[in-house]
């Protein structure tokens, strides 16, 4: 199992681009770049599994199958993850399957899609003056799960900083709970798109330029993205060293924007 990294193919590790090379079967999702992907053999096999929110895709339990039918019939199988596969890529339940199937298997970590966004929009997640804590949290809760993926009023104060993942389509309401549960209204955030890729995106402002109770007003951001939170954000524009690349906005302006389009229709 092995992290593809979160996006820019310079932060493949040595050891990843190896094993993906020695591979028969390459068993890739849809975050991984197709620049890492050449590091296979012309030879080996390919099998996007690729998954995207409120679209049709493969289910886990067909990933899993795949993974031990492959490995089961002698082949050296590379299970390509976006990020690092134990940082919310859902590696541990696939690796569960393994062992239950007594398949050797071993984990190739990758650069988290959370450390290495908000180190390109140059936000440290830990700074002296700012942040000794962080928290690492997901934006999207398991439809199977009776009750809430995340205790909001525990999460609000758990950490300096928050790093909250797959939290595109939910983070009007996070920033409501956050908001609700003691977070400062006023507490900086930034929202990171594509993080590490020259067409990376940044929108920026505070949490309560996106906690509106009008579902009509919210900010409408595209998967995939990052968010962070905390007063470390404060920090990019004077530590924003890839700004050449990054597209930047304004989470104030974004909801103007939206304010202004809801009422022309």
């Amino acid at each position: 199992m092995i992290g593809a990294g979160p996006g820019d193919p310079g932060l493949l590790t040595i050891k990843a681009a190896r094993a993906i090379a020695a591979s028969d079967v390459i068993v890739y999702d849809y975050l991984v770049n197709p620049e890492v992907l050449a590091h296979a053999r012309r030879d080996a096999e390919m099998i996007y599994a690729g998954k995207r929110a409120n679209e049709p895709s493969i289910s886990q339990a067909d990933i899993n199958r795949i993974l031990i039918e492959q490995a089961l019939g002698g082949r050296v199988v590379a299970r390509l993850k976006g990020g690092d596969p134990f940082i919310f890529g859902r590696g541990g339940e696939e690796a569960e399957a393994l062992v239950a199937a007594g398949i050797e298997w071993e984990i190739i970590p990758g650069i988290s899609s959370g450390i290495a966004a908000a180190a390109y929009a140059g936000i440290p997640l830990t700074h002296r003056d700012h942040a000794s804590s962080v928290a690492f949290i997901t934006g999207r809760d398991n439809p199977n799960k009776r009750r809430p993926s995340v205790d909001w009023q525990v999460a609000a104060h758990a950490a300096d900083t928050l790093v909250i993942f797959m939290c595109a389509e939910t983070i009007a309401n996070i920033a409501r709970e956050l908001i609700r549960n003691g977070r400062a209204p006023e507490t900086p955030v930034a929202i990171i798109r594509w993080g590490t890729y020259e067409h990376q995106e940044i929108y920026s402002g505070a949490l309560e330029d996106i906690a509106t109770d009008d579902e009509s007003e919210e900010i409408a951001i595209e998967p995939p993205a990052v968010a962070i939170v905390g007063s470390v954000v404060s920090l990019k524009d004077k530590l924003g060293w890839f700004g050449h690349h990054a597209l930047e906005y304004s989470l104030k302006d974004l909801a103007r924007a939206r304010i202004e389009c809801a009422a022309s229709i």
